[in-house]
């Protein structure tokens, strides 16, 4: 399977992505741990149906020391007992801040409070922005069919 589109190659999308990439890796090297970063990406690129972006997200939560079985467990968290409350809430936020179409009030005042009890502030800012960057990076991806397989961690950050 090939890309619709070389993002990286073409020369004006080329450039709007640097700052695109810039974004994300201040995000990466941010205060909110790397492990739930990667939970994160993983939730929202599972809702979005990002092929590219689950390679990328799961090689990176490998990466950082993540285990395998809660990797398998992300798409079903809220059954699943390997995840901690800091990690569900972020996965709550996540998952409500990527289904905005189908909830119109957004993330609700119970997932942002329990989100709130978790993260300082600083952290908060970054989930927020973690789940709108993802969420377009896998809007991108997917309206040029980007493949996934290939990917190397470390790759992109």
């Amino acid at each position: 399977m090939d890309a619709r589109l070389n993002y990286f190659a073409n020369p004006a999308a080329g450039k709007a992505l640097k700052y695109v990439m810039a974004a994300g890796r201040e995000l990466k090297d941010s205060p909110l741990p790397a492990r739930t970063q990667e939970l994160v990406a993983l939730r929202v690129s599972q809702i979005n149906g990002c092929a590219a972006c689950l390679d990328m997200h799961a090689k990176e939560a490998v990466a950082a020391g993540e285990e395998q079985v809660r990797l398998h467990l992300v798409a079903a968290w809220r059954e699943a007992t390997v995840f901690t409350p800091a990690e569900r809430a972020a996965l709550a936020l996540a998952e409500q801040g990527t289904r905005v179409a189908d909830a119109a009030e957004g993330v609700d005042d119970e997932v942002w409070a329990e989100a709130a009890r978790h993260y300082d502030e600083d952290q908060l800012a970054v989930l927020v922005l973690l789940v709108g960057f993802l969420n377009m990076v896998n809007r991108l991806n997917a309206v040029t069919r980007q493949p996934a397989g290939n990917y190397r961690a470390g790759s992109f950050h």
